[in-house]
């Protein structure tokens, strides 16, 4: 009998970075694979079939209901034995169009949207919008010790389990010679004795560019800050390093494919994001020997180890965010020292790691999940 995958985003993009290893190793178990997502359509050619889901960010959007529409009708005619759902909008949406089906359904957490300081009617209206749909979450995969407690607490799920992300492919990070780190620096007119500071990410309010800025308003002259990506924010925060003064010493590249270069570019890592789940950007740049400086938020709390593998200021502290990189700028070894051991300590993220361990955690509710014991089945 033919075995039906269905995996559900928010976006293409989110399904291209982070779940083609999944779409692959299952599909080598003769699975057939379908994909559904929305926004800016990118070739995923892992999948059978790519259906394109009419989703808006409001979640109370009438299209939004549509989509789940759409995918019940999909679900009803595919016989789907396995759901596997990813980004709370589209996990929300998932769920209901699953209600009364006979599927297995795995929520994917990729990161709450609220958690214990979010404001009162965000987070009831979120964490509702989860209980709702508690019942139809067969299994429920958690990344980060804040959302697994939170899970747990409020029974977000019929079973549930905690991963250490979905695991991180960091072997295109080595392709990146040496020397492209400084040809990177020479093309965007960083000067030799600049100490580099990289956030890769969307431009959006929770990942809070703004804080950075502000650091950087705080910094000396030297410093420097890369901002690969875009985003609704992209060009408020331009005009904010322009307000700021700082507008020659930050860089804006727009979206970045190979990130090998800017990794290679940077002396560290900085993040400002609100909350996370378990962030590429912070596994890639401990990967690279990068010291990180970020948010205290869920997430960054999970990786990063103060003093050892990089240092936590509050959210929106842009004040204690540059004390934190002043430090390191003016204590390169320090600076060296907790890259080497955040490098020792991303080893547990790696895609080979971390992949069978998910698909181990599938299989405690659907036993036709098998799990690859070599690299060749990613």
């Amino acid at each position: 009998m033919e075995r039906k995958a269905l995996f559900t985003a928010s976006t293409y993009s989110h399904i291209a970075h982070f779940h083609r290893p999944y779409l692959r190793a299952l599909s080598n178990q003769g699975w057939t694979v379908d994909v559904a997502c929305a926004g800016a359509r990118i070739e995923i050619p892992e999948a059978r079939r790519v259906i394109h889901l009419p989703l808006e960010k409001s979640i109370s959007s009438p299209v939004n209901f549509k989509a789940a529409a759409l995918l019940r009708r999909e679900m009803k005619a595919e016989g789907y034995a396995l759901v596997s759902a990813h980004t709370s909008l589209a996990a929300f949406f998932t769920r209901l169009a699953a209600r009364g089906l006979d599927t297995v359904v795995v929520n994917t957490c990729h990161g709450y949207l609220f958690d214990e300081n979010t404001p009162w009617a965000k987070r009831n209206i979120l964490l509702g919008a989860e209980k709702l749909t508690a019942g139809r979450t067969d299994l429920l995969l958690t990344m980060n010790r804040q959302d697994e407690e939170i899970a747990r607490r409020h029974r977000l799920g019929r079973h549930m389990a905690a991963i250490p992300g979905v695991g991180v492919d960091f072997s295109r990070l080595n392709a990146a010679p040496g020397e492209a780190g400084e040809a990177l620096r020479l093309e965007w007119e960083i000067p030799q004795d600049a100490f580099v500071l990289l956030y890769p990410a969307e431009f959006s309010k929770r990942k809070s560019q703004r804080t950075l800025l502000h650091a950087m308003a705080l910094l000396p002259q030297r410093a420097y800050l890369l901002l690969p990506g875009s985003g609704e924010q992209w060009e408020e925060c331009k005009a904010l390093a322009r307000t700021l003064g700082v507008e020659d010493r930050v860089r804006f590249p727009g979206q970045v494919g190979d990130m090998g270069p800017w990794y290679r570019a940077a002396d560290c890592a900085v993040a400002s994001s609100r909350s996370e789940g378990l962030p590429f950007n912070v596994m890639e740049a401990m990967y690279c020997s990068l010291p990180v400086v970020a948010s205290a938020v869920k997430g960054h709390e999970d990786l990063i180890r103060e003093g050892e593998t990089g240092f936590l200021f509050p959210w929106d502290d842009a004040w204690l965010c540059a004390k934190r990189l002043r430090q390191l700028m003016e204590d390169l070894p320090l600076a060296v020292r907790l890259g080497r051991t955040g490098r020792e300590e991303v080893e547990k993220y790696t895609l080979e790691r971390v992949l069978p361990q998910v698909l181990e955690a599938y299989r405690t509710v659907l036993p036709g999940v098998e799990v690859p014991i070599s690299a060749g089945a990613f």
